[in-house]
């Protein structure tokens, strides 16, 4: 490798190679040189560790600024300081999400690919996002949910790139989540048959998976991403059971629960229809092989067709435990039904190993006679 002492008139001689790039080293300063391109650019670099570090390229820095820089990162390096890596935005998100691709669920990783995309515009160098731009971004988000869900999204990315190095800092830090007030809202008898006409009705324009996935939420009181990402291996129409894998739920633990005469009665033909046709998922997005979508529009369309309005879908599942309680269902039972954390602990988890299916089917029992009651 060729050696020089380095002067801005020796720059400017320093002809580009024909091909490739040519590194020129300066003797002046131990690992400090300039880097030609075939191109005919220069740019300075510094040696640590048999890894190039780029500090700029001549013209847009000078000869001295460069000097500097590198003797300040040879002085931090004596000193123990470590300075954070040079990476563009796009470099370290697209790095963070593959590495999240291996250990988080697809739903979670395209959550955060959305919200690191839509927020973070950003081409140029990750260190160039401060902690003012980001609160001027996260406080153009009005909706609290999403703005709440963006702020923990950038959480997450951030510290992960300070473990890594390429931050000092968190631009995150002092950012707190807006408090809201826990929904209470469950729905009156009146409205959950008025629900229930809307999605029985096959004239109007609901999507037909979407009628059927609020009519089974209403029958089972589990979440709305488990009972639209319902597979035909789920259900057991002998035993009249749905389980629910670890990578489904949302505490990530199995969850085997059982279904009523109501229910099975949706899902029986499903699963019929699904296996002719080889297919896995019961309720498919229109034209698609992905779990259903468009829940906005579904909903807006039931709300205008029911009458009921200031609800959301997950309210059925507040007003499915609240109705269990009412009928005497002992509340370690429905919240097994409901596959909450607090249900069971680890103590439990270990010397409990009944499943408690057969308490879990009378309050199945006894939900679907009295939703039997409310429809008729």
């Amino acid at each position: 490798m060729p050696k020089l002492a380095l002067s801005d008139a020796k720059l400017r001689s320093l002809s580009p190679p024909e091909k490739g790039q040519r590194d020129f080293w300066d003797t002046a300063l131990k690992g400090f040189g300039v880097r030609v391109s075939q191109g005919g650019s220069k740019t300075f670099i510094l040696n640590i560790d048999n890894s190039r570090r780029s500090l700029g390229r001549y013209g847009v820095i000078s000869l001295a600024e460069a000097r500097d820089a590198a003797k300040r990162v040879l002085a931090e390096r004596t000193l123990g300081h470590v300075r954070p890596q040079q990476i563009t935005f796009p470099q370290a998100r697209d790095t963070f999400l593959a590495e999240k691709t291996a250990t988080r669920r697809p739903k979670t990783v395209a959550g955060l690919r959305r919200f690191l995309t839509l927020y973070y515009p950003y081409q140029g160098s990750l260190s160039a996002v401060n902690h003012t731009e980001v609160e001027r971004r996260m406080g153009k988000i009005t909706a609290p949910s999403e703005k709440n869900h963006a702020i923990a999204a950038s959480k997450v990315f951030f510290n992960w790139c300070v473990k890594k190095r390429y931050l000092t800092d968190n631009p995150c830090s002092g950012l707190s989540l807006t408090t809201r007030a826990s929904r209470k809202r469950i729905l009156t008898e009146a409205e959950l048959k008025a629900v229930w006409i809307a999605c029985s009705d096959e004239t109007n324009e609901l999507p037909a998976h979407f009628r059927l996935i609020v009519k089974l939420l209403m029958c089972t009181g589990q979440r709305r991403g488990e009972i639209s990402a319902l597979c035909t291996a789920y259900y057991s129409h002998t035993e009249q059971t749905v389980r629910l894998p670890g990578e489904l739920t949302k505490n990530h633990r199995e969850h085997t629960f059982p279904i009523g005469t109501l229910a099975a009665a949706m899902l029986h033909p499903l699963v019929a229809s699904a296996s002719e046709r080889h297919a896995t998922l019961l309720f498919t997005a229109r034209k698609r092989t992905t779990p259903f979508n468009g829940w906005s529009k579904a909903k807006r369309q039931l709300d205008e067709l029911s009458g009921v309005t200031g609800w959301t879908l997950h309210d059925l599942r507040r007003t499915f435990k609240t109705t269990l309680s009412r009928l005497k269902v002992p509340p370690y039972i429905s919240e097994r039904l409901l596959n909450h954390v607090s249900a069971r602990g680890d103590l439990e988890d270990t010397y409990d190993l009944w499943t408690y299916l057969p308490d879990m089917r009378d309050a199945v029992e006894k939900w679907e006679a009295h939703l039997a009651t409310v429809l008729a």
